[in-house]
């Protein structure tokens, strides 16, 4: 059996659920199984798609575009108010903007802030995809969109700033999940056969949110922010579960984004379980 390649994003909020690849005894061990490389969060998608990966952290728009993949259940990057790094920096009020420039690396943030700003806010700007630069992207647009690190470290001084997260609640009432870990179905043909992936990635995550002061601690050198903001981050604004709550935002987010045609219309959503495949919910 060969070992099955996982696609990660070496982004902050993604730290807890790469604990045991990481660290010592059970990384060694893990190895046996998984090849584990990272990259940025539509990379991953396009590496599930065109098959470089077996499995992958996607952002959730992405399962609307690529066929046969089932979800690892119960994990996800998600956020139950404001997240804190998906950020509208706008040199305008809302209503006033008539130009966005959104960070190319996420297709899922993409979509959101088109939600927000033509289903909510009632304002059809134009979009254009652009390196998260915030300083140029201002340059010549009313709005930026910057996700992850760079929204973290963004200096928004003297700009309008809206935390998507936080408008989705505040519109919706639900919670917005940015990611999960998905799983090509004709991959876990090559997993050995008493390798419970989904178990490996569960126990992963609730190792890795065990040891957040010891994640926080390494950032906060590798970001230059403080080591209690970083913290807060992680506990208070990152959500790294895919519970009944954040499953409805889920499929809210989905149903928007192809009302506004942001997205096509999404499958249902498709999980599994070893060694059975799949159950549907």
């Amino acid at each position: 059996m060969g070992r099955l390649r996982v696609s990660a994003i070496s982004f902050l909020n993604t730290a807890p659920l790469m604990w045991d690849f990481e660290q010592g005894e059970a990384a060694e061990r893990l190895r046996a199984n998984f090849d584990v490389s990272y990259t940025v969060p539509s990379r991953c998608a396009d590496e599930l798609r065109s098959g470089l990966a077996d499995i992958g952290i996607i952002p959730a728009a992405a399962y609307t575009t690529i066929p046969d993949l089932v979800i690892v259940p119960d994990i996800a990057i998600a956020s139950k108010n404001a997240v804190r790094s998906i950020l509208l920096i706008s040199k305008v009020p809302l209503e006033k903007i008539r130009n966005v420039a959104v960070d190319e690396s996420s297709r899922t943030s993409a979509a959101l802030v088109e939600i927000f700003l033509k289903k909510f806010v009632g304002i059809d700007p134009g979009f254009s995809r652009q390196d998260p630069d915030l300083k140029t992207m201002l340059q010549w647009h009313d709005a930026g969109l910057l996700i992850g690190d760079p929204a973290l470290l963004a200096n928004t001084r003297d700009l309008y700033v809206y935390d998507l997260a936080e408008q989705w609640r505040h519109w919706t009432g639900r919670p917005f999940v940015f990611a999960f870990w998905a799983v090509r179905k004709a991959a876990l043909a090559q997993a050995a056969p008493d390798l419970n992936v989904a178990r490996v990635f569960q126990e992963s995550r609730d190792n890795g949110v065990r040891h957040i002061p010891q994640i926080a601690s390494v950032w906060t050198s590798k970001l230059g922010l403080p080591e209690t903001l970083i913290r807060e981050y992680l506990t208070q604004n990152i959500d790294y579960a895919l519970d009944a709550e954040n499953l409805e935002g889920l499929r809210l987010f989905y149903r928007h984004a192809a009302e506004c045609g942001a997205l096509p219309p999404a499958p249902e959503l498709e999980f599994f379980e070893m060694p059975r495949l799949t159950a549907r919910l």
